[in-house]
């Protein structure tokens, strides 16, 4: 999909867009993204498989936008299947600023900003929403290669076994992002300044979103204080935030070795991650 068959298809949908500036944003698995002049993107579906996710932001993210103290990608036009093009594409709103995997969070002050946006997303979510994928922790970690790369499978194992054994969730399913690491979220001036993706979004138990302190701060620990989280919260929360770590880590290999989709900038993030979760708390 280059910028002359991007264009085509705004001609054919939307052409009060076509003629706007348009820019490709390198990055992403299930989307490609453009930017469409100053202040609307394109998301449009590698493959069929991505474009019910779109579906469900379309319907969700403009109720949640109203609620939510930082900006995130609000849904425009949902744009139908055609001949041209046998998928459903979406024109959101552009979230100003550097993704987080290109320029760290430095501000201490960033861990209320993020407390805060949790707390107005983890709503109780309505009947309808579907539960998320990333509510309930796997039986391991997954990235076994991984674990023994960094030669801490010992002190992973033991933050994943106490995540296991916490308490389960046992509020009201609520609001969930599902996948909050540096690509997900933008930066400016050091600060939290909007959240993207929300691919995942579904209902569950918060500990997911949690999880991000440690992936995302310098210094979880503020941020536990001024999101409120209880210990057994905190405790599935470490669970995820390994995996998350991980999972960094081995898209750090995977560009080292050259292999498809491999990003070699996120290994030391998720290794600075890693270092943070496997701290005691």
């Amino acid at each position: 999909m280059d910028e002359d068959f991007v264009r085509s298809l705004l001609k054919e949908h939307h052409p009060d867009l076509a003629e706007l500036p348009l820019k490709e944003v390198v990055g992403g698995w299930g989307n490609q993204m453009w930017r469409l002049g100053d202040d609307l993107a394109l998301r449009i579906p590698r493959s069929n498989q991505w474009h019910e996710p779109l579906r469900k932001e379309h319907t969700w993210l403009p109720h949640l936008a109203t609620q939510l103290p930082l900006p995130i990608p609000v849904p425009v036009h949902l744009v139908e299947p055609s001949d041209r093009f046998p998928r459903t594409w979406l024109v959101t709103t552009w979230v100003h600023g550097v993704p987080g995997e290109h320029t760290p969070i430095s501000d201490p002050a960033a861990a209320d900003v993020l407390a805060g946006f949790l707390r107005a997303l983890h709503t109780e979510a309505p009947a309808d929403v579907p539960a998320s994928d990333r509510s309930t922790l796997p039986s391991a970690p997954g990235f076994e290669q991984v674990q023994e790369y960094v030669g801490r499978g010992d002190e992973i194992k033991a933050v994943w076994e106490d995540a296991l054994a916490a308490p389960a969730w046992d509020g009201v399913p609520v609001w969930l992002h599902g996948d909050l690491h540096p690509a997900n979220v933008v930066v400016a001036d050091g600060t939290l300044a909007g959240v993207v993706d929300f691919e995942e979004i579904g209902a569950g138990d918060p500990a997911n979103d949690v999880a991000s302190a440690w992936i995302l701060l310098p210094a979880p620990e503020r941020f536990l204080d001024a999101y409120g989280a209880d210990e057994a919260t905190v405790r599935r929360a470490r669970g995820w935030a390994v995996s998350r770590a991980l999972f960094l880590i081995a898209m750090g290999i995977n560009g080292e070795r050259g292999i498809p989709g491999g990003k070699t900038h996120w290994g030391p993030i998720g290794r600075a991650a890693l270092d943070r979760v496997l701290r005691p708390l």
